[in-house]
C-alpha cells in the first residue's frame, strides 16, 4: 500500500521474464520459468528504476539460526540473493533488494536501509516530519509480524461469526443443495 503511494507500477507477485538458454548458465539463479518474486516497484532508489523484493521471515529461535541474531539476518539475506541477484541483474535489468524479518519483529540491514527509504519517500510526498514517518513505518510491519506470529502460537481466539449472524466457534456455513 506504502509503496503505491509514493512509487511507479507497483505490482504484487510479478512474473520473471524467462530464461534464454545462455542465460541459464546462472548456477545460482531460480532458473523456473514461472518464478516470481513478492513484489517490484519504479522509484524505490532512483526515479526510473526497478526493484524487485523478496520477503522473508524467519523464526529466530530455530536450530538452523542458532548464533548470533545478526548472522541469521545475513545468511538470509545471502540466500535470497544467491537465489535472485543475479538473474534480477542480468535479465531483468533491474536492482534487487531482499526483506528479510525475523517472527520477534526484528528486521535485516537491506530491509532497514529499504524501510529508510520509503518513510523519506512518504514524508516528503504527505509534507509530514521523517521521524514520525520512520516510527510509524517500523512499528507497523512489527506488530502485523507479531500478531500473525501469536495467532499462529495461541490460535485465533476471538469470537467468529457464522454467515447467519450468529456468533460461534465455529465457522460453518450449510450448503443448501438442491435435489431433483
Amino acid at each position: 500500500h506504502w509503496l503505491s503511494e509514493v512509487c511507479k507500477d507497483v505490482v504484487s507477485e510479478p512474473k520473471l521474464l524467462p530464461l534464454t538458454g545462455e542465460q541459464l548458465r546462472y548456477r545460482s539463479a531460480v532458473v523456473s520459468d514461472d518464478a516470481r518474486l513478492d513484489i517490484v516497484a519504479r522509484g524505490v532508489w532512483s526515479a526510473l528504476d526497478k526493484t524487485f523484493f523478496d520477503v522473508r521471515v524467519f523464526l529466530p529461535g530455530a536450530l538452523s539460526n542458532q548464533g548470533a541474531l545478526q548472522k541469521a539476518y545475513k545468511k538470509h539475506e545471502a540466500e535470497k540473493k544467491r537465489a535472485y541477484g543475479e538473474r534480477i541483474l542480468q535479465v531483468e535489468k533491474a536492482t534487487f533488494t531482499p526483506l528479510v524479518f525475523s517472527t520477534s519483529g526484528g528486521v535485516g540491514r537491506e530491509a532497514q536501509s529499504f524501510m529508510k527509504r520509503l518513510a523519506s519517500l512518504i514524508s516528503d510526498k504527505r509534507g509530514t516530519s521523517y521521524s514520525y514517518t520512520i516510527s510509524y513505518v517500523r512499528r507497523k510491519p512489527r506488530i502485523c509480524l507479531l500478531r500473525a506470529t501469536l495467532a499462529s502460537v495461541r490460535g485465533f481466539r476471538g469470537s467468529r461469526v457464522r454467515a447467519d449472524g450468529h456468533n460461534s466457534d465455529i465457522n460453518v456455513i450449510q450448503r443448501v443443495v438442491a435435489t431433483d
